[in-house]
């Protein structure tokens, strides 16, 4: 069966109009025919969505009883059983209620697509898993609702639904999107302008972001080399010189002119050896360029401004930005340089800028200057020296007489340029055609091939041991010095690669990136497999279009180890790259291995915190659970006693030590059950509004009375949280603080307002808790001091802590001025931020800027 499709309508804050253009579509497609259905819409008592439902077939919800109410999520069964060709999904990030079939509505989702029915969901941009953090910075909501990027990434269809702050703020005010009552709070905290210009922001970027990732995919494809300027892209050429800040502040202003402008540094190596580069002062520019929001590459190239121009291309660049030459003038002589190369074969699709800078005309060091790779080129012209410089030195030297000596001295110079032009294949075959002209043209008799006077044929055996000896030495001395430039530049690659691998800021994608990068690949794959005969896995991938199945497939096959492989596409490797490529290959190896080991060691770590709570739990059952158990038991068999005849008051003492135990045994058993709930992470507070005077005073019942005051101002104002784990949490710090106070001494029980929180003190003069130790009280199972084993198991502020953080609030322990020990719950205050939206029956009590709608405006909308 063909998988469905998923269209997402994706939004910067709620009421932009998502559901509205959802159901829009709906209507759209059900007048061409298509069988379209309501899975699951949610209209927030929004009139004008609500008339759009109209004329839509809905699938009947699943009703789900949580905590004494009654919730509808989507019934998935349902929706299958019917098995439309579109279903209409609200609130893709949405928590379903406990004892639904999936944990979140995306999972909900999945399903359907798997089953080929295609589905049309909402999100906003604030619910994305990797900007939680982002959005919390913004508007001071952290997300309990999200959905993994990668969800949302795969979508066939990603629609923006955009709405400038200013209308969305009107559409708030007209009620069209919070309830009336709502409408003043919401604009003057999470509907700030803002706020929302922030989202808004978030929204458009993330959506070029994909479009752009769609763009360079589909150019990958279509093997499109011309440029497309739909984007600023402006590549920094570095040399490693200091002019290399300038040139990245130039960029990133120039960058700063378009909207979405990009800076892409990159430093070109070449394969015969780094010419001035500073390692230095390239890790200073690294840091800069990412400093102002670009990326820094290094790519490995004989031609620099080909590898250059290559790179540009690849990324789809609009602008280069180089510095002007320091080379002086009499440099000039070996070639135009490398700006002038780039700005002539760039082409008419990208610009070239060339920045003056304090280092112009400074002079540097040359490529020829380090020692040449003996080239094609290079080898065509030292045979042609070889050949034709004799010829024309034979030639020149027929018009004057300057002696035999002479001559060969001339002849010899030939021979050694010849040398160091091409090697010594070219300087021998120069020494032996100087030779040869030497003999006919100038040794006597002349234009003979014979030799009358001895001397000469001395000097000319001479003549041409010299020249092969001097052209040995020339062509042993370039390849030398070209071995160890090549080295050296390997080597300072592989250094920088193994620097972040060991200081673990690379991970493999990243890895394959770099390969890709350095050796100008179309992309970049590490397969894996178990045994010989076992299918390969792709473990890692860079680039479009890698070799997935089988590394045979690639055009450079890297064996690394007996059972994995680098998979490279793009073109052939010469065998001297293949050492540097083994390298990257080893290094991914080793990071591969540090991830699998990171996820176990993070696997033992949780088994080994699970085994710790398991023990303390066999603990506390061994002893603290037994303990009344067998008070009750020894009371009980007392009463049952037919020796014995107790009296009125024995049998009310032997009844309240029974009920004792009773207690203790369920004020335990509570808390290991919360205890259990918070560590599985099931515990899904109901936020709503209320005030603490309603809360607290109920968490006091199980304290002995004239234990505690108690000073909780009615003019309080109302708290964002869940009654029932705040009554619980306040309950567990007063009988802790009530636990450890000294006879005589009450507990004082306050609250106040702070800025946009509330906050409850419970304060004792008990002894009091040392620094070090103020966090490790709130960890399960642990009793501070010498508390005897009858006074619990440890977990009251454990649990107390786990519900505070649930409900979005805090509990720390501070110092009581004149000592002991001060419990602070702070909790937000409806005056504060607006809360995020909650799980299940949490978005039903209170709509919450999570919440997705729109009203009846049009929305303008931008299509991927």
């Amino acid at each position: 069966m063909a998988r469905g499709k998923l269209r997402i309508y994706l939004g910067a804050a709620p009421g932009v109009g998502k559901t509205y253009a959802m159901l829009a579509e709906a209507h759209r497609r059900t007048e061409r025919g298509t069988d379209c259905v309501v899975a699951f819409v949610e209209h927030h008592d929004r009139p004008r969505t609500e008339v759009m439902l109209h004329g839509l077939e809905q699938v009947p919800r699943k009703d789900l009883e949580y905590r004494g109410g009654v919730f509808g999520e989507m019934d998935v069964d349902a929706v299958l059983r019917r098995a439309p060709a579109v279903a209409l999904v609200d609130e893709l990030a949405h928590t379903n209620i406990p004892g639904s079939r999936n944990a979140k509505r995306w999972q909900d989702v999945e399903e359907l697509l798997a089953a080929g029915i295609d589905v049309v969901s909402t999100v906003n941009i604030q619910h994305l898993e990797s900007l939680g953090d982002v959005v919390e910075s913004i508007t001071g909501v952290r997300q309990r609702e999200t959905v993994p990027d990668e969800v949302v990434r795969r979508a066939d269809q990603i629609e923006l639904v955009d709405m400038s702050p200013e209308a969305l703020r009107r559409r708030m005010a007209h009620g069209n999107i919070y309830q009336p009552d709502k409408v003043d709070a919401a604009l003057s905290n999470y509907f700030r302008p803002g706020n929302l210009t922030a989202l808004r922001e978030l929204a458009l970027l993330w959506v070029a972001d994909r479009v752009d990732e769609y763009l360079n995919q589909y150019r990958s494809e279509h093997r499109v080399s011309k440029i497309w300027g739909s984007r600023e892209r402006i590549v920094v050429g570095l040399t490693g010189g200091p002019e290399g800040r300038t040139l990245i502040r130039r960029a990133a202003r120039l960058a700063e002119k378009g909207a979405g402008g990009e800076v892409l540094a990159v430093y070109i190596a070449r394969s015969d050896g780094l010419t001035s580069a500073s390692p230095k002062e390239l890790a200073v520019q690294r840091t800069l360029v990412e400093d102002l929001g670009g990326t820094f590459h290094h790519v490995v190239g004989d031609d620099i401004p080909a590898a250059l121009l290559d790179f540009a291309r690849g990324v789809n660049a609009t602008q280069i930005v180089l510095g002007s030459s320091r080379r002086k003038t009499w440099q000039y002589v070996f070639g135009p340089g490398v700006g002038a190369t780039v700005a002539r074969d760039s082409g008419p699709d990208i610009d070239v800028h060339i920045v003056t800078h304090e280092e112009v005309a400074k002079g540097r060091g040359l490529p020829v200057a380090r020692g040449a790779r003996l080239g094609r080129t290079r080898i065509l012209w030292g045979w042609a020296t070889g050949i034709a410089g004799p010829a024309i030195l034979a030639l020149l030297l027929i018009t004057v007489d300057i002696g035999l000596a002479n001559d060969m001295l001339l002849f010899l110079a030939v021979t050694v340029a010849a040398a160091l032009l091409g090697g010594l294949l070219p300087a021998l075959a120069s020494v032996a055609f100087g030779s040869l002209l030497l003999n006919y043209f100038y040794t006597p008799p002349l234009h003979r091939w014979t030799i009358a006077d001895p001397k000469n044929i001395v000097a000319i055996v001479i003549f041409f041991w010299v020249a092969v000896s001097v052209a040995s030495v020339v062509d042993l001395a370039a390849r030398r010095t070209h071995q160890a430039a090549r080295l050296r530049a390997e080597s300072e690659i592989l250094s920088f690669l193994a620097g972040n691998v060991l200081r673990g800021e690379t991970s493999l994608e990243e890895l394959l990136e770099r390969v890709r990068e350095t050796f100008a690949m179309e992309s970049a794959a590490l397969l894996e497999r178990q045994s010989d005969v076992e299918p390969w896995n792709c473990v890692g991938r860079a680039g479009f279009g890698p070799a997935l199945e089988r590394p045979e497939d690639a055009d450079v096959d890297m064996p690394v180890g007996d059972h994995m492989a680098l998979a490279l596409t793009g073109r052939p490797l010469p065998a001297e790259d293949r050492r540097v490529l083994a390298a990257f290959g080893a290094q991914a190896a080793v990071v591969l291995d540090r991830r699998r080991l990171q996820e176990e060691a993070d696997r033992a770590r949780a088994l080994a915190e699970g085994n710790r709570i398991r023990t303390a739990l066999l603990a506390a059952v061994s002893h603290d659970l037994r303990t009344p158990l067998a008070g009750i038991k020894a009371a009980v068999s007392s009463l049952r006693s037919d020796d014995v005849d107790w009296s009125e008051a024995d049998q009310a003492e032997l009844l309240e030590g029974i009920e004792e135990g009773a207690d203790r045994l369920d004020h335990l058993v509570g808390n290991l059950l919360d205890m259990s709930r918070l560590q599985t992470g099931t515990v899904t507070p109901l936020i709503r509004e209320i005030d603490v005077d309603e809360v607290v005073p109920m968490a006091l019942g199980g304290v002995p009375e004239d234990s505690v005051d108690l000073d909780v101002p009615e003019t309080l104002p109302m708290i964002q949280a869940d009654p029932g784990l705040l009554e619980r949490a306040v309950a567990n710090l007063v009988e802790n603080a009530v636990k450890y106070s000294p006879p005589g001494r009450r507990v004082l029980v306050s609250a106040s307002a702070l800025a946009d929180r509330v906050e409850v003190r419970v304060v004792d003069r008990g002894p009091g808790v040392p620094d070090a130790a103020k966090d490790r009280i709130f960890e399960p199972f642990q009793r501070y001091g010498d508390a005897p084993r009858g006074a619990g198991v440890g977990l009251g502020l454990a649990v107390a802590r786990g519900f505070a953080e649930a409900m979005g609030g805090t509990l720390n322990a501070e110092d009581t001025p004149g000592g002991g020990l001060t419990m602070v719950l702070s909790l937000r205050s409806r005056n504060g931020t607006e809360p995020s939206a909650q799980p299940g029956p949490g978005t039903a009590a209170t709509p919450a800027p999570g919440d997705a709608g729109a009203d009846h405006a049009e929305p303008e909308r931008q299509t991927l």
